[in-house]
């Protein structure tokens, strides 16, 4: 991690559009980055027909995977590669078909290699769809390519 906020900036920008391009799911759900911040991250999405539940509603699971997407971009935006060790969500509205949903995901604490960080999800006028907290523990090593080495990365 680096002290210049400006080159932190840079660094967390870097990695996350390339985790953006390497997230298969992130890509299969139609997530999208908002706001890239040193261990914070702001991701999208709109939910489709294909993603509600029985109830018709969106169903947990895409919501959980928005909010675990945005935990690991948040987490590892500063190339300092972490995993998940756990993560756990409460559900406290519903989301319906085409409304947008948006996470916010924030690091809370960082002990040497263990992190964690909190995930608000929320529609695109506030109201607050679920809360996620996740740990993650960092496995000393780089995730994405160093800048400048990655032809496809976004400047």
């Amino acid at each position: 991690m680096t002290d210049d906020s400006e080159s932190g900036q840079a660094l967390a920008e870097h990695v996350i559009a390339w985790m953006a391009r390497s997230d298969r799911v992130g890509c299969g759900l139609g997530v999208r980055v908002v706001a890239v911040e040193p261990y914070a991250v702001t991701l999208a999405l709109t939910v489709r027909a294909e993603m509600l539940n029985a109830h018709g509603v969106c169903h947990g699971g895409v919501i959980f995977s928005l909010a675990d997407s945005a935990f690991a971009y948040a987490c590892n935006s500063q190339n300092d590669s972490a995993l998940a060790t756990a993560g756990t969500i409460q559900f406290l509205s519903p989301a319906r078909e085409g409304e947008e949903l948006i996470a916010t995901a924030r690091q809370a604490a960082q002990q040497k290699r263990i992190g964690l960080y909190d995930v608000t999800v929320a529609t695109a006028d506030g109201r607050t769809v679920a809360l996620f907290r996740g740990s993650s523990y960092r496995v000393q090593a780089a995730l994405a390519p160093p800048p400048g080495s990655d032809p496809a990365a976004v400047s």
